[in-house]
């Protein structure tokens, strides 16, 4: 596992002085993704006995019926980070990685460009987007070392997860994606499907794409090592430890047949023509599509079946958490939609907002939730129906309701640790190593996220 080293004579930072309280809270108090979960239910099923006509009984009733609410959804979200992490761990990919940790020829280039490349893949994907990030940050710090830059190894992951305060905003955004899926929750209570062209490609959005990199990128740039702070480098024999080992020795016939190019080929370019296919009959990107051209790209990339079982082994241990955790946002969606909790809430936000400041308090509110909803598809499933209600009460654009609460639930991923623990399991850091940067991160994308939303409550 790469690790880190420095002298103990260099002074911290005083970005780093400055977050320690912080720092310390996190560690010590933040629990879990899953026990936010469960104490997440008991929160809201005591709220529905409360403020409702319903009792143990129905409460009760609607959370078990409701936990098998979200399968067919639940899947979905665990492919998008499986194929993002095989996707990033493939040969080609790691390569590609490989000739661009070379590229940056100062340390603060090097703190941006990795910043960029992750921002990039997040829109892509966000398994993608999170892997890519700290991969990167470890090539760069590798190749950095070789041609004498001292490159503060947290900043540079740090950097990597940062780019990650964008994703929702990409081609594989849970709200985006579900609203455009026929069939899904969102569609259902809204009596039809939102295109993404009306989200993700909207042209407000992909504006605040743009500015978001740039006042992040700002952002890192102020708050970048100077001369005389700490530098904490990677030690010089750190590797990537979670590279796929994979044993192809060709011994008999039905090792061939696993070593082949062959089969994961004809299936990639099957998967290429029926996508070519689907988008010609004018087919839309909905989640099932998003997912079969990470596969597709996965079977054209792989040597063979063997790699790409070897990979997805790999990827596997990183969606257990997720499976786990959404029976019971489900069951928190039963209990609110079977209470009539949902209508309480919609009322309050009715009473409190006006359809020009809407969008503020979704993307606000979005915000809390994913503390302690960290999951974005889970996040949609519990206040996706609230504020889609309440927005529509208001007359608001459910196309601005939905990335309202993708714009939240992406910001504070950047003070959440729960995204953040697989790339510090790659680095080796902890969070409070981390968190100085991306707090710089969270506060100027959360400028960005809540102009959008004001220009487009406006409009």
């Amino acid at each position: 596992m790469p690790s880190a080293s420095t002298s103990p004579k260099q002074r911290s930072s005083g970005l780093s002085g400055m977050m320690r309280p912080l720092n310390s809270v996190v560690e010590r108090f933040i629990p879990s993704a899953l026990v936010f979960a469960i104490v997440l239910t008991f929160v809201v099923a005591i709220l529905a006995l409360l403020l409702t006509d319903s009792g143990p009984v129905e409460v009760t009733r609607g959370w078990g019926e409701g936990l098998s609410g979200l399968l067919e959804f639940m899947t979905q979200m665990a492919l998008i980070l499986l194929l993002g992490h095989t996707l990033a761990n493939t040969g080609p990919v790691r390569r590609l990685l490989a000739s661009l940790g070379g590229l940056p020829r100062t340390a603060l280039q090097g703190y941006l460009f990795v910043f960029a490349v992750a921002a990039v893949a997040s829109l892509i994907t966000w398994g993608l987007g999170l892997v890519v990030g700290v991969l990167l940050a470890v090539e760069v710090a590798r190749q950095g070392r070789e041609k004498g830059l001292a490159l503060h190894f947290p900043m540079l992951v740090a950097a990597g997860y940062s780019g990650y305060v964008i994703w929702h905003m990409g081609y594989s955004g849970s709200g985006t994606l579900t609203a455009a899926t026929e069939g899904s929750f969102i569609a259902e209570q809204l009596g039809e499907t939102v295109p993404i062209s009306e989200t993700t490609f909207a042209w407000w959005n992909l504006l605040a794409i743009v500015a978001t990199i740039l006042a992040v990128g700002i952002g890192l740039a102020l708050v970048a090592p100077r001369a005389g702070d700490r530098v904490i480098e990677m030690k010089a024999d750190a590797r990537f430890d979670d590279e796929v080992r994979v044993d192809d020795e060709v011994v008999t016939p039905a090792d061939r047949v696993d070593a082949s190019r062959v089969l994961t080929l004809l299936v990639g370019l099957a998967l290429v023509a029926y996508l070519v296919i689907h988008y010609s009959d004018g087919g839309a990107a909905t989640l099932d599509i998003v997912n079969w051209t990470f596969l597709a790209l996965i079977f054209l990339l792989v040597r063979s079946p063997l790699e790409l079982i070897a990979l997805v082994k790999n990827a596997a241990s990183n969606v257990g958490e997720i499976l786990l955790q959404f029976p019971l946002y489900a069951g928190i969606m039963g209990i609110m939609a079977t209470s009539g909790l949902i209508t309480v809430f919609s009322d309050f936000i009715v009473d409190t907002a006006g359809p020009s400041t809407f969008g503020v308090l979704a993307f606000l509110s979005a915000g809390v939730v994913n503390f302690f909803v960290p999951s974005g598809g889970g996040q949609f499933a519990v206040q996706g129906p609230v504020m889609l209600d309440a927005g529509a009460r208001l007359g608001v654009d459910p196309a601005v309701t939905i990335m309202a609460i993708a714009y939240g639930d992406q910001w504070t991923n950047m003070i959440q640790p729960f995204w953040a623990l697989p790339v510090l399991a790659i680095s080796g850091l902890k969070i409070r190593d981390i968190l100085g940067y991306t707090l710089v991160t969270l506060l100027a994308s959360g400028v960005v996220f809540a102009a959008t939303m004001l220009l487009v409550g406006a409009g």
